[in-house]
């Protein structure tokens, strides 16, 4: 059962059910050329809140290996933020560290409400990698479903080849799983790695 704090921020009405720290495996499998990446994995995922009206995210995995193999291999680090897409006002702080040029009424669900469409809420997720790659999603979440794709990456000089990626995350039989779909090392979008996560 999942259980949903009432004391949030209206914006994070439909992302509240991703709250919580959620820890499972799953499996990569991916082909570039002649090399094959293949092997279960461990994952980490948290969402938090601090009042605004975002999630924290951060997420960690390590290669588990083949069976057999003794030491997990750290694979990934990375934060971000979690946010439903809409127009910035002058009620809202920034950019930077600009204060907030008008005041405003607290959002209220009614607000939210006319942010959806008919497949859902549009919603945007930055994503920091810790080997220095930045990727901004942009997508929708319905219910317990949510589709974003990445709208920009932005990888360091000496990165490897990483362009593009979708992701899909589901709430189901109260697991969160996710899938994970790359364009990178010279091929076109298609599977990485999925997962399946139980709340902790």
């Amino acid at each position: 059962m999942i259980e949903l704090p009432t004391d949030l921020p209206a914006d994070l009405a439909p992302l509240s059910w991703l709250l919580g720290v959620w820890e499972g495996t799953g499996v990569i499998e991916y082909t570039a050329g002649a090399q094959r990446f293949q092997g279960e994995f461990s994952h980490r995922v948290s969402f938090s809140h601090d009042g605004g009206p975002f999630l924290n995210y951060a997420a960690t995995a390590s290669f588990l290996g083949a069976e057999g193999e003794d030491e997990p291999v750290p694979l990934l680090a990375e934060t971000g933020f979690w946010r439903l897409a809409r127009p910035r006002t002058e009620s809202d702080p920034g950019p930077a560290l600009l204060p907030p040029t008008a005041s405003a009424p607290a959002r209220t669900v009614h607000d939210v409400e006319r942010l959806r469409t008919d497949d859902g809420f549009p919603i945007e997720v930055s994503v920091t990698h810790s080997d220095g790659t930045l990727e901004l999603y942009l997508g929708r979440i319905a219910g317990p479903r949510i589709d974003i794709a990445t709208d920009a990456v932005v990888r360091p000089a000496g990165a490897k080849d990483y362009t593009a990626a979708t992701r899909m995350y589901g709430l189901v039989d109260a697991h969160l799983l996710w899938a994970w779909d790359i364009t990178a090392l010279g091929e076109p979008l298609k599977s990485h790695a999925s997962a399946r996560l139980a709340k902790v």
